[in-house]
C-alpha cells in the first residue's frame, strides 16, 4: 500500500439525485484548496458545508455540492478524508473525477482499499470488515442483522479474548523457559491447564454450529425430493410464485436439479427442484436422478414430497439413508384425500398440501423458517460466517489438543503459539500480507 491520496465514487454509478466521492489520505485537504472556495483553516471537522465545486485545473464550476470534512484519526479510514456530495449525473461525476485525477499523489482508490487502509490503521480488525462487506450485500434482514452485528465486534470480541488467554498461558511457559532451574508449581500447571481446557470447550462448541453461519450468507439449501409427477415442480413455482420450472404430466420432464432463490421470513433460502427419483433406462434422466441425491446429501432440509392420493411416506426409505434427520414429508395433492385420509398422514408426521390449488403452502413456509430459526441460539450473532474462520479454529484446537505438561516445555509453549496464531489470522493480529488481497478484492471500488 502506498502513501497516496486515494478516490472514489463510493455510490453506484449512473443517474441518481444525490451521488458520494470519497477521497482519502494525507493530502486530502487539497481538494478544498484546488476545487473551492472553502477556507481550510477555518474548516470545522464533521461539518456539512454547502459548496461549488471547481475543475482543478481549469476553474470551471461544475456543480453545488454538500462538503465534508472528516480529520485523522477520526474517521472511517483513520486517515484525513474529505466526501463531496454532489448531483449523481453522469456528466457531473465525470468531471469530478476527472479533476482529482488531475491533482498530484493523487489515485483512484484500488477495490476495498478504504477498508483495508481503515484495518491497517486499527479502526478495524479482519472480522469487522468481512461483517461491512456482508452488510453491503445483504439481501434479508437476517443477513442485515447478523453483519451488522459482527461488524460491531462481535466475533472480534470473542476471538481477541480467546487468544489474550492464550497469551497469558504463554507467558508462564516462557518466564520459566527463562529460568529453567525453576519449577513449574503444580498450582500453575493446574491454572494453565484449566484454561486451556475451557477454551477447548468453548471453541469445540462454537465450530459445532453446523455451518449455519456459512449458510446465513450463502442461502438454506432445501431441495425438493420425491418420485416422478409428485408434483415437485409445481410446488417450487407456488412458491415463487412464477413459472421458475416446466410443469407436465409425463414422468422425467425435470432431468436437472434447478436452483430458485428466495427471502422466506428474512432468511435467505435456496429452493432446488430435482429430477424424480425412480427406476430409468434413460441415461440422461438416470444422470440426473444422481443428482438429485447429491443434492440430498448437500441439503440442509429436504421436502421429501409424494403423492398422497397414489403413494405413502414409506417410499422414502433410500432418501431417509441420505438425509438423516433433515427430513419434511410433504403429501401432495390432499384435494383428492378424504378426512379419514387426511387424519392419518398428519398421525404419520406428514404436512399436508395442494401444490395445485395453493393449500396449505403458506403453513408450509412457517415451518420452513422455524426449522431455520430453531438452529439459531442466543449467541447467534457469533455464528461462524465463513470457511476461513472455520479452518483458523480447527487449527488452534488441533494445537490446543496436542497441550501438555508431559514433555518439553519449549515444545509445550509452541503449542499454546501455534494456536494463538491461528486465532490471530482471524482477526489478523498476525502478518497476514497474504489473504488480505483475497478479501479486499472482493469489495466495490468505492468501499
Amino acid at each position: 500500500m502506498d502513501n497516496k491520496t486515494i478516490y472514489a465514487l463510493s455510490t453506484v454509478y449512473g443517474k441518481s439525485g444525490v451521488a458520494v466521492i470519497r477521497i482519502s489520505g494525507t493530502d486530502a485537504l487539497q481538494t478544498i484548496l484546488k476545487m473551492t472556495n472553502l477556507n481550510t483553516l477555518y474548516l470545522k471537522p464533521r461539518y456539512a458545508y454547502f459548496t461549488k465545486i471547481f475543475d482543478s485545473v481549469s476553474h470551471q464550476p461544475i456543480d453545488n455540492s454538500l462538503l465534508l470534512y472528516f480529520k485523522a484519526p477520526h474517521s472511517f479510514t483513520g486517515e484525513d478524508t474529505v466526501e463531496i456530495q454532489c448531483h449523481g449525473s453522469k456528466a457531473v461525476l465525470s468531471a469530478i473525477l476527472n479533476s482529482l485525477s488531475r491533482l498530484p499523489d493523487y489515485r483512484l482508490a484500488e477495490p476495498g482499499e478504504f477498508s483495508r487502509r481503515a484495518f491497517y490503521n486499527q479502526k478495524m480488525d479482519l472480522t469487522q470488515a468481512e461483517g461491512l462487506a456482508d452488510l453491503i450485500d445483504a439481501e434479508t434482514s437476517a443477513q442485515q442483522k447478523y453483519a451488522l452485528r459482527q461488524m460491531e465486534g462481535g466475533l472480534k470480541n470473542l476471538y481477541d479474548g480467546w487468544r489474550d488467554e492464550l497469551l497469558n498461558v504463554y507467558a508462564y511457559l516462557e518466564a520459566y523457559i527463562d529460568f529453567p532451574e525453576e519449577d513449574i508449581p503444580d498450582s500453575i500447571k493446574e491454572s494453565n491447564l484449566n484454561t486451556v481446557f475451557k477454551l477447548i470447550k468453548a471453541i469445540d462448541e462454537h465450530l459445532n454450529t453446523a455451518n449455519y453461519g456459512e449458510r446465513l450468507r450463502e442461502g438454506f439449501r432445501i431441495v425438493i425430493a420425491g418420485p416422478a409427477n409428485a408434483g415437485k415442480s409445481s410446488l417450487l413455482n407456488a412458491i415463487v410464485k412464477r413459472n421458475a420450472v416446466i410443469v407436465s404430466d409425463v414422468a422425467g420432464t425435470t432431468r436437472d436439479a434447478i436452483d430458485v432463490n428466495l427471502d422466506i421470513k428474512g432468511y435467505p433460502v435456496i429452493f432446488t427442484d430435482t429430477a424424480g427419483i425412480r427406476s430409468s433406462d434413460n441415461p440422461i434422466e438416470q444422470q440426473g436422478i444422481e443428482i438429485a441425491f447429491e443434492k440430498i446429501r448437500q441439503a440442509d432440509m429436504v421436502l421429501a414430497m409424494f403423492d398422497a392420493s397414489t403413494d405413502t411416506p414409506e417410499i422414502f426409505t433410500e432418501i431417509e439413508k441420505e438425509s438423516k434427520n433433515k427430513m419434511l414429508y410433504i403429501a401432495n395433492k390432499s384435494d383428492k384425500l378424504t378426512f379419514e385420509q387426511c387424519s392419518n398422514l398428519e398421525k404419520q408426521g406428514c404436512f399436508l398440501i395442494s401444490a395445485k390449488f395453493n393449500h396449505g403452502l403458506p403453513e408450509l413456509m412457517d415451518k420452513i423458517a422455524e426449522h431455520i430459526g430453531n438452529n439459531f441460539t442466543s449467541d447467534s450473532n457469533l455464528l461462524i460466517t465463513r470457511k476461513r474462520y472455520r479452518e483458523a479454529l480447527q487449527e488452534c484446537l488441533e494445537n490446543l489438543r496436542r497441550f501438555n505438561f508431559d514433555k518439553e516445555i519449549e515444545l509445550s509453549a509452541e503449542d499454546i503459539r501455534l494456536a494463538a496464531r491461528a486465532l490471530g489470522k482471524i482477526t489478523g493480529r498476525i502478518e497476514v500480507e497474504e489473504i488480505l488481497d483475497k478479501i479486499f478484492g472482493t469489495f466495490c471500488i468505492g468501499k
